[in-house]
């Protein structure tokens, strides 16, 4: 299928319906998916094992083994609640930016966008949502590979923000801005695209995509969720290295990181956590969707003039 077949039209879009949707899904998807995200960054930032050293962990399921091991299921939870706090927010900004850009290029509400029209939307999503998620990235790496670590220098998420402000100001909070951009940009156009593409597929004829079943939002938004991070992971690497690593450690930012990556560990290593990010992209966006459509569905019987 190429980019220019138009899916067919749906309800006027709403960015004010969008923003409470998509926060209630955001909720969804840190539950489902908020596990595999610990194993995530605490592979990508594990320490290379010197000559005759073994790594810390062989792979995503040892990783999980032993989290589960030493810390048990609330390990495998640990800094949740800085996403839950940033991504409630983050998701209802994430859809909400989807829905405006959808809106300003319309030129009347019944217009049908082509799929190019919905990736430059998505991509305005990922704007939008990156003044919010840099700072909520940030903390949650540093907690989610101190525990990993066993030395503990945050007592949670507002003490590691009192002591990043404390060493180098808001500066300190929003270490790794860029890099949150060059991730989030392309891949929520990826995102949005796919799950509206998909979506129109999965619609029988003569059907509205709005009266989908639930396997088929769960099959849209999990496969959204995978197309996303192909297209986030080299630099979620770059960014969970660069977030982490102790001040004036990469004095050029993520060319640094991405030098010292490459010399080091090869072109693999901008994949580092494929695993465990594919295991849980599906489940998570899956989730994360169903509740969008939950609560869209919801706002909709509730205020349908909005």
């Amino acid at each position: 299928v190429g980019l220019c077949p138009t899916p067919p039209p749906l309800q006027a879009i709403s960015p004010g319906k969008n923003f409470f949707a998509g926060g209630f899904g955001g909720v969804c998807l840190v539950f489902a998916g908020h596990p595999l995200d610990t194993i995530k960054v605490r592979i990508q930032t594990m320490a290379v094992p010197g000559p005759g050293e073994t790594p810390l962990y062989r792979g995503t399921f040892d990783c999980f083994k032993q989290t589960l091991g030493k810390e048990g299921v609330r390990g495998l939870y640990k800094g949740m609640a800085a996403p839950i706090i940033g991504v409630t927010p983050m998701f209802a900004v994430c859809f909400f930016g989807f829905g405006l850009g959808k809106k300003l290029q319309q030129k009347t509400p019944d217009d049908v966008l082509t799929y190019r029209q919905l990736f430059a939307a998505g991509m305005l999503s990922g704007v939008f949502t990156t003044a919010i998620m840099a700072p909520g990235e940030r903390i949650k790496c540093l907690l989610q590979i101190q525990a990993a670590t066993g030395e503990v220098k945050y007592a949670g998420p507002m003490d590691c923000v009192k002591q990043l402000y404390k060493e180098s100001g808001i500066k300190g909070i929003y270490r790794g801005t860029a890099l949150t951009l060059m991730r989030d940009v392309p891949a929520s156009g990826m995102y949005f695209m796919t799950y509206e593409w998909l979506k129109h597929l999965l619609t029988p004829e003569g059907k509205s995509p709005n009266e989908l079943s639930v396997p088929s939002v769960l099959f849209a938004g999990g496969m959204a969720g995978i197309f996303n991070w192909a297209v986030a992971i080299p630099a979620d690497v770059l960014k969970s290295r660069f977030q982490t690593a102790p001040e004036g450690k990469y004095p050029n930012g993520f060319r640094d990181v991405l030098r010292e990556l490459l010399r080091e560990e090869g072109m693999a290593s901008l994949y580092k956590g494929f695993t465990a990010v594919m295991l849980r992209a599906f489940p998570a966006n899956a989730a994360c969707f169903l509740g969008f459509e939950v609560a869209m569905k919801f706002l909709n019987w509730a205020a349908p003039s909005l």
